[in-house]
C-alpha cells in the first residue's frame, strides 16, 4: 500500500511516500481502508521530532474515516471513524491507504457526516469533550469562558457547551472567522480585551466563570485563572509562549479554585472510540458540525498538505488516499 512515512525528524519536506506492507487482520485486529484522513498540528510536530514517544520509521496521522476491509464478519463493509493518541506515534497512523486498528476501537461513522467531515472531527472534539465533560463536568446553566474560541478546539467546545445548556463567553485575540460557530453560540464575545478578567466579570455580573477552558495556555494562564468564579475549574491543554507559569497561591485557595490538564495523547484508539461514541448523537442531531475543510488533497501530495498545516491554514486539510 502507499503511505506517508517519517524516516528522519525534521522539516515536513523530509516526509516520503513509500510502498509499505499491507496491514493484516487477526483475532484482535481489523483492517480499515482509509477514505479520508485529516492532518493535525500534532502530526506536524511529530514530523519535527517534538513527540518523544515516536520511533522511526513511522506512518503519521491520528484522525480517519473509512470502510472495514478485514476483520469480524459483522464489521466487513461498515463505514467507521476513529482517532487516537497512539496513532502515528507508538503505532502506525492514518496517512496511508489502510490501517490496522483494534477491533475494540471500531465505531460506525455518523450518517450525518461524509468521510471527509468524519475524518476532521477527532482531535478537536476529543480535546473539547475530555476538557468540558470528563474533566470540568460542565453542567447546564453554568458559564464557560472559552479562551481561543475561534480555533478548532474552541469551535468544538462551544458546540458541546451549547448542547449541554451552558452559557458561553467566547474569548479571542482577534475577531473569529465569520463562519466560526462561536459567533452564533456565544452569549458574550470578548475580542482583544486589555483586561480579560475584568471583561469576563463584566459579562457575568461580576461573578466570573464556573469553568474556564484555556486552549492557548502559557501566556494566557494567569488571566484565565483570574476569570474563575468561586470554586471554578480551569482546564489547560496547551502551553503557548511559555511552559512555566506562576500565580498567587493564597488567592487560588481562598477562591477554592481547581486546575486540571488534559492531554488527548494519553487516550489510545480504544479509549478515544468511547468518546466518539458519546459525540455521535450530537452530530446526528445536527448540534455539532465538523470543522470547515480548507482543502482536500491526494495522499501523494502529503508534503504540500503538511506544509499548509505548518503555516497555520484556517480549516482542515484532508488527505484522500484514493485520489
Amino acid at each position: 500500500m502507499r503511505a506517508v512515512q517519517i524516516k528522519a525528524f525534521g522539516d515536513v519536506e523530509a516526509l516520503e511516500i513509500v510502498e509499505a506492507p499491507d496491514p493484516v487482520a487477526d483475532a484482535a485486529t481489523a483492517v480499515v481502508h482509509i477514505k479520508a484522513a485529516s492532518i493535525n498540528p500534532s502530526d506536524v510536530k511529530n514530523v519535527q521530532g517534538a513527540m518523544k514517544q515516536t520511533r522511526l520509521p513511522r506512518i503519521p496521522g491520528r484522525d480517519f474515516a473509512g470502510v472495514v476491509e478485514a476483520g469480524p464478519q459483522e464489521w466487513i463493509g461498515a463505514e467507521v471513524w476513529g482517532t487516537g493518541g497512539d496513532g502515528g506515534f507508538t503505532r502506525e497512523g492514518t496517512h496511508a491507504e489502510r490501517i490496522a486498528v483494534p477491533i475494540a476501537s471500531l465505531r460506525r461513522k455518523p450518517d450525518a457526516l461524509n468521510f471527509d467531515q468524519a475524518a476532521s472531527v477527532g482531535v478537536n472534539f476529543m480535546a473539547a469533550w475530555c476538557a468540558l465533560v470528563e474533566t470540568a463536568e460542565l453542567t447546564a446553566g453554568e458559564t464557560l469562558a472559552l479562551i481561543g474560541a475561534g480555533g478548532g478546539v474552541g469551535s468544538a467546545a462551544a458546540q458541546i457547551a451549547r448542547r449541554i445548556g451552558a452559557l458561553v463567553v467566547g474569548v479571542d485575540r482577534r475577531p473569529p472567522h465569520p463562519d466560526a460557530p462561536i459567533r452564533s453560540i456565544a452569549n458574550h464575545l470578548i475580542v482583544g480585551a486589555a483586561d480579560l478578567p475584568r471583561a469576563v466579570r463584566d459579562a457575568t455580573g461580576g461573578r466570573g466563570a464556573e469553568v474556564v477552558f484555556d486552549t492557548v495556555g502559557g501566556v494566557m494562564f494567569r488571566d484565565a485563572l483570574n476569570c474563575l468564579a468561586a470554586r471554578g475549574r480551569l482546564v489547560e491543554i496547551s502551553a503557548t509562549g511559555q511552559r512555566e507559569v506562576s500565580f498567587d497561591l493564597a488567592n487560588f485557595y481562598h477562591n477554592e479554585s481547581r486546575l486540571a490538564g488534559v492531554d488527548t495523547l494519553k487516550r489510545d484508539l480504544v479509549a478515544s472510540a468511547s468518546v466518539l461514541e458519546a459525540l455521535a448523537p450530537g452530530f446526528e442531531a445536527g448540534d455539532y458540525r465538523a470543522a470547515p475543510i480548507a482543502e482536500i488533497m491526494p495522499l501523494v501530495e502529503a508534503r504540500a498538505a503538511y506544509r499548509k498545516v505548518a503555516e497555520g491554514v484556517r480549516g482542515r486539510i484532508v488527505l484522500r488516499p484514493d485520489m
